[in-house]
């Protein structure tokens, strides 16, 4: 026995659902004098073999082959009383669908013209309505083959974030400049999305940015940045990192005499970095110096600091870094090796030079 359904509704669709398949599951079997009741916000899509076929308005209605003509013409009904015909109906809710979220769920990767590569995450809201039932639901149960809200959700969210990615790639310049943006951000989204909308049988009303923040990663770029702008001394920040490091090093967790080696290796290490930064920079500003540290060292007057690298030791000395080595292998040289690195105090030098 066919399993025939003489009124078809959908009074049970709630405000969030935009669509209810009638039957849920399988074809369902059709009279014709059924009576199809589509309330005010509904839109009714009869839907066989594929294809959407005849949509029903607000009201009560009777099949008859009167109001479902395409329907009808495909139906091959004989002359012995048959009148059921099998199909589904998809009752759309016209309604205007608002606070819709959208997230991007994994970072995206820009350019930026401060901190080079940045990664960022996006989320905000949207309002959209369903403006041609027909193109929807061939759009989402013809050709992506779904109808639940939750799928359909999704879909849309993944024509957003795909729509985000290439419009913040054409209109980033720096992360740093994005938060006074959003309102560009959301009207170029809008626009960019309304057609891809509209092939969906869907008008997106309204778009809105919400927020656009930095990974942990970039974040930690920004604050490195940040602290640049703020000390504006390249020299100064240099120091100041200097500064921390020896800081960091010295507060090494230990016990007894840990503590005082921690403290002494973090001591050696800041002055290596300090010492490898200031012949870093010295280097740029070689020739330009050349004529005053010609005149300093016919005055006798030395610059060299009172604990040296080897590299240090090496240019105090006009000599290689494996001339030292071999020096103070050989005993020639006191020095203390602190880690994998040398420190050789200035007074020893000079007393080798003085011997």
């Amino acid at each position: 026995m066919p399993r025939i359904i003489d009124v078809i509704d959908a009074p049970d669709q709630g405000p969030n659902d935009l669509v209810v398949r009638k039957p849920e599951i399988g074809a369902g079997d059709f009279r014709f004098g059924s009576q199809v009741i589509v309330r005010e916000s509904q839109r009714a899509v009869f839907y066989r073999d594929g294809k959407s076929l005849d949509i029903f308005d607000p009201g009560r209605h009777t099949i008859s082959t009167a109001n479902l003509p395409i329907l009808s013409s495909l139906l091959r009904l004989g002359t012995s009383g048959k009148d059921i015909f099998t199909a589904e109906v998809y009752f759309v809710n016209m309604r205007e669908f608002t606070d819709l979220k959208w997230g991007t769920p994994e970072p995206i990767t820009l350019r930026d013209t401060d901190l080079g590569l940045v990664r960022v995450r996006g989320f905000g809201q949207y309002t959209m309505q369903v403006e041609d039932p027909k193109r929807f639901v061939d759009q989402f149960v013809g050709t992506q083959g779904i109808y639940r809200t939750a799928q359909i959700s999704d879909y849309l969210r993944g024509v957003v974030i795909s729509r985000m990615t290439d419009v913040l790639g054409e209109n980033m310049t720096s992360i740093l400049d994005l938060p006074k943006l959003f309102d560009e951000l959301s009207a170029a989204m809008r626009a960019n999305l309304q057609e891809d909308f509209s092939a969906m049988g869907i008008s997106l009303r309204q778009f809105r940015v919400v927020s656009i923040s930095p990974t942990e990663e970039t974040a930690k770029a920004i604050d490195e940045r940040a602290s640049m702008g703020a000390i504006g001394d390249m020299n100064a920040y240099m120091q100041f990192k200097t500064a921390r490091a020896i800081g960091d090093s010295a507060q090494q967790e230990g016990s007894g005499g840990g503590e005082g080696l921690g403290m002494g290796a973090g001591l050696g290490m800041g002055m290596g970095m300090a010492g490898m930064i200031s012949q870093a920079m010295g280097q740029a500003q070689g020739q330009q110096n050349a004529p005053q540290q010609a005149v300093g060292a016919a005055a006798g007057v030395s610059s060299a600091p009172s604990v040296m690298t080897l590299e240090e030791a090496a240019s105090y000395l006009k000599v290689g870094t494996s001339d030292i080595e071999a020096l103070i292998g050989d005993g020639s040289i006191p020095a203390k090796k602190i880690g994998s690195q040398y420190r050789i105090s200035k007074s020893a030098i000079d007393a080798f030079l003085a011997s």
